[in-house]
């Protein structure tokens, strides 16, 4: 089987095309040609001369992602079921801002890590995402849009854990940022969301610029590892100085996110001690009420109690937003990406 040409890095890509006698420049004419117009397939590559566009036919597959369903909100959230080359499935929500578009973006087929609340983990983890996979959910998803360019927002908050796939996160992001042959997102509108892998949360703060949001969800060691079992392997303590020590860009803060369930962690002590834990950050915490789902144990916080909780930190001197999931209607909110084709009954 030829392999995909969106498979290669820029570094193989180069080291395929000097292997051929052609000239350095080529590589960012083709890589263009894939990242900066879309283009279709290699016919398309008018700038390279036929025989080449010929040879490249013959040696390598122009893969897409097979968009297996579109479902689309009543807010306008669309989320993407795409099939991969092996027939699994992972799932991206295009989410409508007044300015922009943001995309949601999965790492993995399926989660190793067991949080309790979100249903993505509930199947386990079946394998990693290649980059070129990841990559692939932001190109199909420009290619159904009528304005391309509005889209200008990645979150890596859909199915996986994304730092526990670092070195194909970080190809990707290579991908989408670059601003001569890549597709051109500005660092400083990525973000990766993590349940906390210490020492991959460092290495991304060390080896790019993108945002990072750590998923908290509580303020004390057992409570949180009840509800992510992660927090054994890297406790409150151990999380929270790889904070301290993470190197923010200037003008940059630490994005916590905190899930708010009725009766476990949303009492207004709850918030002083997230408070006081986040004292030493420079941090702004968004709170995420509870998208639930079938089957789940946990509800929503009633519009009080979420207030309240907030009230608190603002009064503390932190920012903090109370971020309302669009797509629920189509179980497309935070947590509730599962991958699985969902039969019409319209």
């Amino acid at each position: 089987m030829l392999p995909d040409i969106k498979s290669l890095t820029p570094k193989t890509l180069g080291q395929w095309l000097a292997e051929q006698g052609q000239p350095a420049y080529r590589a960012e004419q083709i890589l263009k040609w894939i990242y900066v117009r879309l283009a279709d397939g290699f016919d398309q590559m008018t700038d390279l001369s036929k025989a080449f566009r010929g040879l490249l036919a013959c040696r390598f597959t122009y893969g897409r992602l097979k968009i297996g369903q579109v479902r689309t909100a009543a807010d306008g959230t669309r989320k993407f079921l795409f099939e991969l080359q092996d027939g699994q499935h992972v799932e991206s929500v295009l989410i409508p801002e007044r300015n922009h578009d943001t995309l949601c973006v999965s790492s993995q087929v399926g989660c190793a890590q067991g949080c309790r609340f979100c249903l993505t983990g509930r199947g386990g983890l079946v394998r990693n995402l290649a980059f070129s996979e990841i990559v692939g959910q932001v190109w199909e998803t420009r290619k159904q849009m009528d304005d391309p360019a509005h889209l200008t927002n990645l979150v890596f908050m859909g199915m996986g854990e994304p730092l526990a796939n670092y070195t194909q996160l970080k190809s990707a992001i290579e991908m989408l940022t670059n601003s001569d042959w890549g597709m051109k997102f500005a660092s400083r509108r990525v973000t990766v969301s993590t349940a906390g892998l210490v020492p991959n949360l460092l290495r991304l703060g060390q080896e790019t610029r993108v945002n990072v949001a750590i998923s908290l969800n509580e303020v004390h060691d057992e409570a949180r590892t009840r509800l992510m079992p992660i927090n054994r392997k890297y406790p409150l303590a151990q999380l929270l100085d790889a904070c301290r020590r993470y190197p923010l860009p200037k003008g940059r803060k630490l994005t916590f996110e905190y899930i708010l369930f009725k009766d476990v962690n949303d009492s207004p002590a709850h918030a002083r001690r997230l408070a006081q834990l986040l004292a030493p950050l420079k941090a702004k915490i968004n709170l995420i009420p509870f998208n639930p789902y079938p089957g789940s144990r946990f509800q929503r916080p009633d519009e009080a109690s979420i207030q309240a909780f907030q009230a608190v930190l603002i009064q503390k001197h932190f920012t903090s937003v109370v971020r309302y999931s669009k797509g629920e209607d189509i179980m497309a909110a935070c947590g509730q990406l599962r991958g699985m084709v969902v039969k019409s009954i319209e």
